[in-house]
């Protein structure tokens, strides 16, 4: 299947010195699906609805400050390759052509629409996140916010004194906040207003109830679930502690599982691939490979490296975070490290990984040996 059906031609072109007020009053007018953004009449960038509205940038910014780079797609892409694209590129729209000629755009939820019912044989337990980071009801929200941006996600479980799942907050619900909250209290010195928000404990800010979904349910379900209630994620809790929080899945953990092969070379996908400086994605797959082959009979479902740029730096070298994630037959194993620029940070994931497969290995070998006592045992 190709995009050719899902890519749409409405979206609003403006130039990258346009001002905020002007592209906010294009959506409300025309209610597009994106803007592409152009210099000198070449594509420049994109900018997403939400990315828009939940802006804190005043109106007289202009519009190439909020934009992000997106890769060019043609229209008669197959759909897993432009899910890949999207992945990689940490973006939820992209420009589409039609030859040399800019036809529109295709996006994450235009894809997932479009294919939802072939997420009917697969289980949430097959694509979530297992690797969890949360934060207490009683926490502050500037904390939330350095967690968030420590390591690179958009939501947090949030858990009571007992440990139990009471609410989930996002990066949206703090800018919501503090957009309203300046809206009410109107201009002036924001020093004081702003700690005051810092301070606020989590409970007072997050979301309660929590949405939530089984291992068991399948991605169809969770996403529909999703579309239901305009969100993008979803917590995962066990079938028998729904107080428990065992992972969350996101939109695009679900457009990733499109991407998805059979094949016996691994699937390994690069999030913020425009990262990668002094090494290749081939030198990526390689080692990746190398540490999984070491150790037994390990099938690498699916592997994923996710890069984020911190705004430290080092003689000019970016702190950057990588995270390695593999799905295997055994279960999620992941290893993350931060260093000063891609090749630095990879390895020292990749040494974290390797730490992590051989605990997995021998956590498994222990319960071999067990069953195998038992089994003795039984026989005496």
């Amino acid at each position: 299947m190709n995009i050719d059906d899902i890519a749409v031609p409405e979206y609003v072109e403006v130039d990258v010195d346009e001002r905020l007020a002007k592209v906010r009053s294009l959506f409300d007018r025309e209610n597009p699906k994106g803007v592409i953004v152009t210099e000198d009449g070449e594509y420049a960038g994109v900018v997403g609805e939400k990315q828009l509205i939940r802006s804190r940038m005043g109106d007289d910014t202009k519009v190439s400050v909020v934009m992000k780079p997106a890769p060019e797609i043609d229209r008669h892409e197959d759909v897993r390759e432009a899910a890949r694209l999207l992945i990689e590129g940490n973006v939820k729209i992209a420009p589409v052509y039609e030859g040399e000629k800019l036809y529109g755009i295709i996006t994450e939820d235009g894809i997932l629409e479009a294919v939802i019912d072939s997420f009917d044989a697969n289980t949430v337990d097959q694509v979530y996140t297992a690797d969890v980071v949360t934060i207490g009801e009683k926490e502050h929200v500037g904390q939330a916010i350095n967690r968030l941006r420590k390591h690179g996600i958009s939501r947090l479980p949030v858990k009571n004194e007992n440990g139990a799942l009471s609410g989930i907050v996002t990066t949206n619900d703090i800018v919501d906040f503090v957009v309203r909250d300046q809206d009410r209290q109107g201009s002036g010195d924001r020093a004081g207003d702003i700690d005051r928000m810092l301070d606020l404990p989590i409970y007072d800010l997050m979301s309660s109830p929590t949405l939530t979904v089984r291992p068991d349910e399948t991605t169809k379900v969770a996403l529909e679930r999703m579309f239901d209630n305009d969100i993008a994620g979803l917590v995962v809790t066990p079938a028998d502690d729904e107080d428990a929080v065992e992972g969350i899945i996101t939109k695009t953990d679900i457009l990733r599982s499109l991407t998805f092969t059979e094949e016996e070379s691994m699937d390994v996908q690069i999030t913020n691939i425009e990262l990668l400086d002094t090494i290749s994605r081939t030198h990526v797959i390689e080692s990746i490979q190398e540490v999984t082959n070491k150790y037994g009979r390990m099938q690498v479902l699916h592997a994923h490296v996710r890069l984020h740029e911190h705004k430290e730096k080092l003689r000019g070298t970016p702190l950057i975070q990588c995270q390695i994630r593999l799905r295997t037959n055994k279960g999620q194993v992941m290893g993350t490290g931060e260093g000063y620029g891609a090749e630095h940070a990879f390895h020292v994931a990749l040494d974290k990984l390797e730490r992590n497969v051989l605990e997995m290995k021998g956590v498994n070998a222990d319960e071999k040996y067990r069953g195998q006592l038992l089994r003795k045992l039984g026989e005496l």
